[in-house]
């Protein structure tokens, strides 16, 4: 296993989709619970803003469903058209944005495509990002591919993450993430960033 060295001045937070309309949902989150999710993104958003790193809130919303992708499936994509519940696409009030915060606003599962997500990291110099959220498979999933072709390192906090059934969430953490990134549990990325500066 690689050990895990954060350079605290090049490592952002990225989280994906920790909202109402979807974390929210009626809806069994696998592995980890909901709530279980919350709780850790939480931890690593405190952590990262105590030690002055950079925190991005990613969120997917819409103004009236008509910009977002219809293409023709076979299985039919909750709220796939029309429009959101009232505060569907606000975050999580465990998480909720600060002045310094990134919020990124995106109409796709990627947080990369067609946002300023890109030009934002490397604007701050940014060479490594943590990335947690839901769903595994599909936002943070994707959101990591991308950022695997810009030629970012990636840390994948994956008790910080969940789909919609375990077999999904297991498939990424198998078969993708091993081979973009590092895998780590949140208790990890908070020592790591602890040892990097004790002040923290």
């Amino acid at each position: 296993m690689v050990d895990l060295k954060l350079d605290l001045n090049k490592t952002a937070l990225v989280v994906i989709d920790v909202q109402k309309g979807i974390v929210a949902l009626d809806r069994k989150l696998e592995p980890n619970t909901a709530s279980q999710v919350v709780a850790n993104v939480s931890k690593l958003v405190t952590k990262f803003r105590d030690a002055g790193m950079p925190v991005f809130l990613v969120h997917v919303t819409s103004i009236d469903g008509r910009d977002m992708l219809h293409p023709v499936t076979d299985q039919q994509v909750q709220w796939g058209s029309g429009p959101r519940p009232a505060g569907w696409a606000e975050f999580m009030e465990e998480i909720k944005p600060t002045d310094k915060d990134i919020v990124i606003a995106k109409r796709q599962w990627g947080a990369f495509y067609g946002t300023e997500l890109d030009l934002q990291l490397r604007r701050r110099k940014i060479e490594t990002i943590v990335l947690c959220g839901v769903s595994t498979n599909i936002g943070v999933e994707t959101t990591a591919r991308d950022a695997y072709q810009r030629g970012y390192n990636q840390i994948f906090a994956i008790d910080a993450m969940a789909a919609n059934s375990k077999e999904e969430h297991e498939a990424t953490l198998k078969y993708i993430f091993p081979r973009i990134g590092l895998l780590r549990t949140t208790d990890e990325v908070l020592k790591n960033i602890t040892e990097s500066n004790p002040k923290f």
